[in-house]
């Protein structure tokens, strides 16, 4: 997995990207202008999905151990 900081450059260049295809559109609609927005912003969402996976799992660890910990105290839990 890709560090915070790494995910944050290409955020940031795609976003600058995206001003420039912003900047294009507002001279006059074109479908192929429109579309690559579209993919643009599927891209960026994306990107800030990985950005939050990879700060929670710089912040409290890996996602699949802390599940495996959390089904095992509820079991101890019901258990008990």
């Amino acid at each position: 997995m890709r560090t915070p900081e790494e995910i944050r450059v290409e955020i940031e260049e795609l976003t600058a990207k995206r001003a420039e295809l912003f900047n294009r559109l507002s001279r006059g609609h074109d479908v192929l202008l429109a579309l690559e927005h579209k993919e643009l912003e599927e891209q960026i969402a994306e990107l800030w999905d990985e950005h939050r996976a990879a700060r929670a799992q710089q912040r409290w660890g890996d996602r699949e151990l802390i599940i495996k910990r959390a089904r095992a105290e509820e079991r101890l839990e019901r258990a008990a």
